[in-house]
């Protein structure tokens, strides 16, 4: 499948809940985060062009009181997790107000999973040295 994403994935460390907000039940946890749109790990297979409201569980941000955001979207794409009892599915964010993105950017400036060069840790003598 050809890569369409115009924004850089964001892979996120905090423990997020996404919940279908007026289907009432909880979709799964946010696995990556642009300001465009957001990759669920699900329990369940969600059926693809589905436009659903997400409530995004925010976790704690320094400049952000709001305890939740909620953003219309649409579910373009979903494929089984490496791990079998999960499905990953691509949502696109439609209509994200201002403040919306505020909170997004908020979100990814405070939880991004940063791949940075480990330290230059001292060489481990050998045994017996």
């Amino acid at each position: 499948m050809q890569e369409r994403r115009k924004e850089t994935r964001k892979n996120l460390m905090a423990y997020t809940q996404v919940f279908d907000l007026y289907g009432g039940f909880l979709l799964g946890y946010l696995g990556d985060l642009t300001l465009k749109g957001a990759m669920i790990i699900c329990d369940r297979a969600i059926e693809e062009n589905i436009d659903l409201t997400l409530g995004l569980e925010l976790p704690e941000l320094p400049v952000i009181k709001s305890a939740r955001v909620t953003i219309p979207a649409r579910a373009l794409w979903c494929q089984q997790d490496i791990s079998p009892e999960f499905f990953n599915v691509g949502f696109e964010f439609k209509d994200v107000t201002d403040e919306q993105k505020e909170v997004i950017q908020a979100i990814i400036d405070n939880y991004e999973f940063r791949r940075d060069v480990p330290p230059n840790y001292p060489i481990k003598p050998s045994p017996g040295k």
